[in-house]
């Protein structure tokens, strides 16, 4: 599926950035990663932070790519994560362990299962890389965002 295949469905929208949207969001995933790495909360939050942190790069990519997601429909960050391929060349194994912190992120929002020390360990080490990754794509592709 292509970006404008999930524009005509709907699942995307037209969107057009400007680099001070692009750099705040992208700011904003820094900050979230720097709590994620705050011990003294509790894993379920640090989690949530480095897992918005990976929403927040995915949106960068779409946002410079001329999209966003259609947030009134349900699935949005699904679409987000399934994207990165598309927008910012994120390898699929990659996006795989996103999408599986996704379902982790789902499973603590609304089932209550704590997470783990592994899941979190993993949330921070691909968020971290993936805001490398982001910064990186936008200079090579987008130096108008930087």
């Amino acid at each position: 599926m292509s970006l404008q295949n999930l524009l005509n469905i709907g699942r995307l929208h037209a969107h057009v950035a400007d680099r001070d949207a692009v750099q705040k969001l992208l700011a904003s995933a820094r900050r979230n990663l720097a709590d994620a790495r705050a011990t003294a909360i509790s894993n379920d939050n640090r989690f949530d932070a480095a897992y918005k942190a990976i929403m927040q790069c995915a949106m960068v990519g779409l946002w410079a790519s001329g999209y966003r997601t259609a947030t009134s429909q349900p699935g949005h960050h699904q679409t987000a994560i399934q994207c990165l391929p598309l927008t910012m060349e994120v390898a699929q194994p990659t996006v795989i362990v996103l999408d599986a912190l996704r379902k982790q992120r789902n499973i603590n929002d609304y089932i209550g299962d704590p997470i783990s020390d592994a899941a979190l360990k993993s949330c921070i080490d691909e968020v971290t890389k993936l805001i490398t990754h982001t910064e990186q794509w936008l200079k090579k592709h987008h130096p108008q965002f930087v």
